[in-house]
């Protein structure tokens, strides 16, 4: 099949919609894909609240690539890229499919950038653990875009811009990670403490929250500018940068909101975005 045909198939692949949400979500530990907790309870009444999407792009904190990447395979694999955990959950499958074409289009909307379609990824947790819980029955398709680790919070931020045609071909944009996330520092005693953090964590995710409703990106995407809280909060990108992805997309007059907004064991934060 030849580029223009490819190119048809693709324009004519997903009907035109009223403009998707997009969501950053905090995916936290792994185990929320088999427990029940709170935070999954916020995902499933995330649910519904949003339309039927065609497929889902997921922009996970777990694919941090040189370069850009898009999974481009009919039949993503689950990846169960973790260890040290219950046998239950690497037993677990999300056997959602792919969309060659989405990637194909994804790739377009970033060009000049080189994309590279990949075939090897498949879906890793911070995609699989949360939208399992928004469509169980794996009945819609989802692709990943990789995150490049060369780049700066601002070239996320705009890289995201020229993704915003999809919203209104029903995809539905997810950037999957954690706000507040130093391993380092988990006080794995306090684990089931309810909305516990250290005072930095507090600081760092209250000043967040702040910007993000008042619609002032420029310091979240300036993030390795701010304060020490800041830097415990991300001391390294990868978790955080999904939710530039998810902020670059919103549009003017939509509405931000935030649920799961809790701290946990100390040095992370489950605090999800919703826009629309």
């Amino acid at each position: 099949m030849n580029t223009l045909n490819d190119l048809h198939k693709m324009s004519s692949s997903f009907s035109n919609t009223e403009k998707m949400p997009v969501l950053f979500l905090g995916h936290g530990s792994p185990m929320n894909a088999i427990e029940e907790n709170q935070f999954v309870t916020g995902f499933r009444n995330l649910a519904k609240t949003l339309p039927q999407p065609n497929a889902i792009l997921c922009i996970s904190a777990h694919w941090f690539t040189k370069g850009t990447k898009v999974t481009a395979m009919e039949m993503p694999r689950t990846i169960h890229d973790f260890g040290g955990f219950p046998q239950e959950l690497f037993e677990m499958q999300y056997p959602a499919n792919g969309s060659p074409e989405l990637a194909l289009e994804t790739k377009q909307l970033l060009s000049p950038l080189e994309v590279e379609l990949d075939e090897h990824w498949g879906l890793d947790h911070g995609a699989w653990s949360v939208i399992k819980h928004l469509y169980p029955e794996a009945n819609v398709p989802v692709i990943q875009l990789s995150i490049d680790y060369t780049k700066s919070g601002q070239y996320h931020f705009e890289l995201a811009q020229k993704l915003s045609a999809l919203r209104t071909k029903g995809i539905l944009i997810v950037g999957s990670g954690n706000i507040v996330h130093n391993l380092r520092l988990v006080d794995y005693h306090n684990f089931d403490k309810d909305n516990y953090g250290y005072d930095w964590a507090i600081e760092a995710k209250e000043t967040v929250n702040n910007y993000l409703l008042e619609g002032n990106f420029q310091p979240l995407i300036d993030f390795e500018k701010q304060s020490k809280a800041f830097r415990l909060a991300i001391p390294t990108p990868e978790h955080y940068l999904p939710l530039l992805y998810t902020l670059g997309l919103k549009g003017k007059s939509e509405e931000l909101s935030l649920f799961n907004d809790k701290l946990l064991a100390g040095s992370l934060s489950m605090t999800s975005v919703k826009i629309m």
